[in-house]
């Protein structure tokens, strides 16, 4: 079914759109303060410095506007390089506009036959216990918890998971 999404590469300001909606949704869904923001930040400003486009790709997912308004941004991702033969999924985000049409596993959807298609073996992400929805993704995509660690970050105390599914 054509459900009018696209998805299309990032172009300018279109991080720090990522960046405003991570701070914001964390705020609001989570209670995590802003230094939750000024690590995405940090995590956005590297991507765009040391993008390299032939081993990394981001999408943006967003939708027609109607009667001539600009297109509605709802989610985005990032695949980046960590190693030759590792990758990395980070900044996963869908806004509550978007939520219950599938777009989380798209985008995840993408990175993984993005990693597959440039030879990467393997694909690793981090996220936290109480992210249910995105862990739930990841799990239905074949990723495995391999460690998770108490933290306090963001004005919490959380557990910090990291995941891999071999490619």
């Amino acid at each position: 079914m054509d459900d009018g999404l696209i998805l299309r590469e990032p172009r300018p300001g279109d991080m720090g759109w990522v960046i405003s909606q991570h701070g914001e949704l964390y705020w609001r869904e989570f209670g995590w303060d802003a230094s939750f923001e000024a690590l995405v930040a940090e995590i956005a400003a590297g991507m765009m410095r040391a993008h390299d486009p032939a081993r990394e790709r981001g999408w943006i997912a967003e939708r027609p506007g109607m009667d001539g308004a600009p297109p509605e941004r709802l989610g985005c991702v990032f695949l980046v390089r960590k190693s030759d033969t590792e990758a990395q999924l980070r900044l996963l985000i869908v806004t509550p506009a978007a939520r219950g049409l599938g777009l989380g596993g798209r985008l995840t959807d993408e990175c993984i036959a993005f990693a597959r298609a440039k030879g990467y073996a393997k694909l690793v992400l981090w996220t936290n216990a109480n992210l249910l929805a995105a862990r739930a993704i990841y799990a239905r995509r074949g990723f495995k918890l391999i460690a998770s660690e108490p933290y306090h970050s963001f004005g919490h105390d959380l557990v910090g998971q990291h995941w891999e599914r071999a490619l």
